[in-house]
């Protein structure tokens, strides 16, 4: 499990301070707030890499955990019409219990609800909310309400100034700043009502999607009565026409109603299923988490397969490698066709400056996977690491491979970048070196590379167009 840059950093709102003195500054906060309703969530993710600034949001890539959220989601989306539009799950790496969709490609949820979600079916329940969202079309239409909301803020904004003006004049400054304020406020609560009524219509498809692949929405509404119970001392006392979802506790109300109306209300979720969900919780503590809490969630008295495996990872992580090996061999005997077993050794192994020796564990894994391209681009990673020069075609071409299939990872331009070194191929070497500069978002960098790739290439060449395109593409603005 390793963190990438992939997306840019949040978009932050904030209403401007000072803004009694300035009906201008006023609505032009306003306009912003309005604005940052388009993401429900304060991140705006596009298509491109991202801007490297520290303390914007990080992603967590990790081969098993992506294909356990892909089952989950695969019957969902087909139900809503959306299999075929490649829509992709991502992993923040953030605590909180707390999924979103911010564009109509990706759903958007953070490692914390995973760790948090008991069963399978509560973050299918999730997930299935969050489709309801992609389903129905709730960003587009937000941003037309955001548009139409922002054209009656500048008329209202207009209005206000001409009333501003007028009781400067006869010295009735508060009479004009109230006709400036009271259209805004009006304006916001009809978006925030359009979008607790986005969330409302996002509960019914996702139970709907539910049913119509035969699981419960019990979890769902276990999930959402456990927000309920956690807000319910914030939203109490609380203006229900100013809040963006719907409150508390009449939105699992009306949620326990539909779910159990379903025939499939007590369904449990397959043990095989709940297994590999805990494997995947016991994984993310081990990652994510300090060993002494890793310990007590998973104290050694705990025997199961996920405790141990949690209790591997940890026991790595904090530099104990002989002991995690021992932990990490008796999970593969457990289990000896797990890929993410032998992923795990190679990875201990790598990370433990051995290795030649994490590349036998991590080809086992790729083979296991079924070429799972994280666990190819590990692989190219120990192969160059070798310093084998022997190594560096092989490396060139299992990178070259999942590259193909993960065209934002840095890490694997950057390995591709060491391999072409290794090998005196310089033009590809910088051009890789470009490439990762690019998916991390130093387009500086990136350009500076590209530019030299573009001196060591034949003009015209393939590599030559590419670095060209990298030198010519127009910086972000922040």
């Amino acid at each position: 499990m390793t963190n990438v840059l992939l997306i840019p950093p949040a978009e932050r709102f904030s209403p401007q301070h000072g803004a009694r003195n300035s009906t201008v500054r006023t609505g032009l906060a306003f306009g912003r707030r309005l604005t940052a309703l388009v993401t429900a969530a304060a991140l705006l993710a596009g298509s491109w890499p991202a801007q490297a600034q520290q303390g914007g949001p990080r992603l967590l890539r990790d081969a098993e955990t992506e294909q356990l959220l892909r089952d989950y989601t695969r019957p969902i989306l087909r139900a809503a019409g959306l299999e075929k539009q490649n829509i992709q799950v991502v992993i923040i790496n953030d605590s909180t219990f707390n999924a979103f969709v911010a564009d109509g490609r990706r759903i958007f949820v953070n490692y914390g609800a995973l760790r948090e979600s008991d069963t399978p079916n509560q973050i299918i329940g999730v997930l299935a909310h969050e489709t309801g969202h992609l389903a129905g079309g709730h960003l587009s239409k937000l941003r037309e309400q955001v548009a139409r909301a922002q054209t009656q803020m500048v008329i209202a904004m207009l209005l206000g100034l001409g009333a501003a003006v007028a009781g400067a004049r006869s010295g009735a400054g508060a009479a004009g700043a109230a006709a400036v304020a009271a259209p805004q406020a009006a304006i916001m609560r009809t978006m925030l009502s359009y979008q607790r009524q986005q969330e409302e219509s996002a509960d019914k498809a996702g139970v709907k999607f539910l049913n119509a692949t035969g699981q419960s929405a019990k979890g769902m509404y276990e999930t959402f009565k456990r927000f309920s119970e956690q807000s319910l001392y914030a939203a109490a006392g609380a203006d229900p026409y100013n809040q963006s979802h719907p409150m508390p506790a009449e939105r699992v109300r009306a949620l326990e109603e539909l779910a159990k109306s379903s025939p499939y209300w007590n369904k449990k979720d397959d043990p095989a299923l709940q297994l590999r969900h805990d494997m995947m919780r016991a994984k993310i503590s081990g990652f994510m988490e300090r060993a002494d809490t890793v310990y007590r969630r998973y104290p050694a008295s705990n025997t199961s397969l996920p405790a141990r495996y949690a209790r591997a990872i940890a026991t790595y992580r904090h530099g104990d490698l002989r002991s995690a090996q021992s932990q990490i061999d008796a999970l593969i005997t457990a289990q000896p066709n797990n890929p993410y077993f032998y992923e795990l050794k190679g990875q201990a192994l790598l990370e433990g400056g051995k290795p030649n020796e994490a590349i036998a564990p991590l080809r086992k894994a790729v083979q296991l996977s079924g070429s799972a391209p994280l666990i190819e681009m590990l692989l190219g990673q120990a192969l160059v690491a070798s310093e084998n020069k022997a190594y560096a075609e092989e490396a060139i071409k299992i990178l070259r491979i999942a590259l193909s299939r993960e065209p934002e990872a840095a890490l694997g331009y950057t390995q591709l970048a060491m391999a072409y070194g290794r090998k005196g191929d310089y033009a590809e070497a910088d051009l890789a070196s470009a490439q990762a500069a690019f998916m991390r978002g130093d387009q500086k960098t990136a350009r500076e590379l590209a530019s030299r790739a573009k001196t060591r290439f034949a003009i015209g060449s393939p590599g030559w167009v590419k670095a060209d395109d990298i030198v010519n593409t127009k910086p972000i603005k922040n």
